[in-house]
């Protein structure tokens, strides 16, 4: 049994049962003794339910199972979203190498969106930098992001392993790098016209359009080309 209660009375107004549970009823699934008494509540400030008792300073008290809840008739019907000062610098964009970066994943997470960065890579650029894994993109200051992509660029300066990168052993230069965002596109066409320029196997199945990979030609990747041959008649 649900009871109304107001410090300033002598005497306690009963509710019933089913008008604090009327509401979960209909919505079929049960809900908190705070949620129900609070619905039953705002439907006594529409009118739904007979009025309620009120205290010296307007507040209005109900006792249920688990004690008194107090509720100010003036807030409860509309709550307001208080933002954080930690948080009103959130950032749910991130512009990075080129890159849009959702600021809502964690910054594990949010840096794979980079071409050329894997789980891994973020994660060990992340220790690198000394920022938290758990916080979320776009809780990290201007410091913390230049530092990680810092440590992206220049890998070998800061003690990642040659074999955690993508490009090892550059054909030009012989360098060691991590290759990211725009940079793939542009190593992958110098690599290709290397491979047609000396007339390379790979180069050629190119040039041609052809599967390069070892893959069967005769009955599969017909689309785009000439299917069949017509005969004359005769």
């Amino acid at each position: 049994m649900c009871i109304r209660f107001d410090p300033s009375e002598t005497a306690s107004v009963p509710l019933s049962r089913p008008e604090a549970h009327r509401v979960c009823r209909r919505q079929r699934r049960k809900k908190s003794v705070y949620q129900c008494i609070f619905l039953s509540h705002r439907r006594e400030e529409k009118g739904w339910l007979n009025g309620g008792l009120e205290d010296d300073s307007g507040n209005e008290w109900f006792r249920g199972w688990k004690g008194h809840v107090k509720l100010n008739p003036k807030t409860s019907s509309a709550m307001s979203l208080v933002v954080p000062e930690a948080h009103q610098q959130f950032q749910h964009i991130l512009r990075l190498l080129n890159t849009n970066v959702d600021g809502k994943r964690k910054i594990m997470y949010a840096l794979t969106e980079i071409r050329g960065v894997g789980r891994r890579y973020s994660n060990v650029v992340c220790k690198k930098a000394d920022v938290d894994l758990k916080k979320r993109a776009g809780d990290l200051n201007s410091d913390e992001l230049e530092r990680i992509v810092t440590i992206m660029q220049n890998p070998t300066q800061f003690k990642i392993p040659t074999w955690f990168l993508n490009r090892q052993k550059d054909i030009v230069d012989g360098k060691n790098s991590q290759i990211l965002s725009n940079g793939i596109d542009s190593k992958m066409r110098d690599d290709l016209e290397r491979l047609k320029k000396i007339r390379a196997h790979r180069g050629l199945r190119h040039y041609w359009g052809l599967r390069v990979r070892g893959q069967h030609t005769k009955t599969t990747g017909r689309r785009g080309k000439t299917v069949g041959v017509s005969k004359k008649r005769g």
